[in-house]
């Protein structure tokens, strides 16, 4: 039986066997799921297939979120993206847009893949969809990439928390960057420790982000930190790629965002009674007609 309950033990499952982090996952969906690679791999690719769609159809046919607050953001990247005038490389500028989009799904009330959460769920197909673009990289590549990243959410899932009600945004969107950052590493032919370096990174750098949205919507500033989530896990997968060591282990690190994130005010935890929420402006916008 393939498990693991932790980093350490996930890594030692990867030298054990000579695998990389997403063949783990996929043995362990096959062993706990009783069901077939076969079986297994086709599932992933309904999850690339959805993550696709909403990543790309808000380039062509933007919607309005139910809360009136986000709509058309994509479009407007990739218009400015395509001027040649974007000041950000091609895949971060390709990534940031297509987490736009996918938020902008989501709080239009289409179908999204939830990586972790719906709050966060532009982060993972932002990165990886843009990687696969700038190096002409297979569907079966990113599908590897996906169970890597579905290994560091299962992690956060058992050992902390991917709730901002409980964890506030470190928990979604920093372990959805967490995710994104480590499928990013192993995509482009990093080793199963650099990959959970690369994860250990983003939540150290993304410690204590708050859950603050206005009026209680996962829309703003849930969209624009998605892209700051893309980012974050771009510069965290180059930084393990180059062989720069991340001092504190995933493991450690996971348990240190659980704990600064039960130590958040509830106020800052999806509450939507302090920060952005609390601000005149973000007041206003709770009154907003919806047009």
């Amino acid at each position: 039986m393939t498990d693991f309950k932790n980093a350490a033990e996930l890594l030692e499952l990867c030298r054990q066997h000579d695998w990389q982090i997403s063949h783990v996952m996929k043995q362990r969906e096959c062993d706990l799921g009783e069901v077939t690679m076969d079986q297994v791999l086709a599932r992933m690719a309904r999850v690339l297939e959805i993550m696709k769609e909403a990543a790309f159809t808000p380039l062509k046919t933007p919607a309005r979120s139910m809360g009136g607050l986000i709509g058309g953001e994509a479009r407007q990247l990739r218009l400015h993206l395509d001027s040649g005038q974007h000041i950000c490389g091609a895949v971060l500028s390709r990534g940031i847009t297509y987490a736009c989009a996918v938020l902008e799904v989501n709080t239009s009330m289409g179908v999204i893949v939830a990586a972790p959460t719906a709050g966060s769920s532009g982060v993972v197909p932002g990165l990886l969809l843009s990687l696969q673009e700038e190096y002409r990289l297979s569907d079966s590549q990113v599908m590897d990439a996906l169970f890597n990243a579905g290994a560091i959410g299962y992690l956060a899932m058992r050992n902390a928390t991917v709730a901002g009600a409980v964890g506030g945004c470190q928990a979604e969107v920093g372990v959805a960057a967490a995710m994104a950052a480590s499928a990013a590493v192993e995509l482009m032919g990093g080793a199963p420790a650099q990959c959970l370096d690369a994860a250990s990174t983003v939540l150290m750098n993304m410690l204590g982000l708050v859950c603050d949205p206005i009026g209680g919507l996962v829309e703003y500033p849930c969209q624009s930190r998605n892209t700051a989530g893309v980012a974050t896990a771009l510069t965290a997968a180059e930084m393990a790629l180059s062989g720069v060591p991340q001092l504190i282990p995933f493991d450690e690190m996971l348990h240190t965002m659980y704990q600064v994130g039960r130590r958040i005010p509830y106020e800052l935890r999806e509450t939507a009674l302090g920060g952005c929420a609390a601000t005149p402006s973000g007041c206003r916008l709770c009154h907003k007609e919806i047009t």
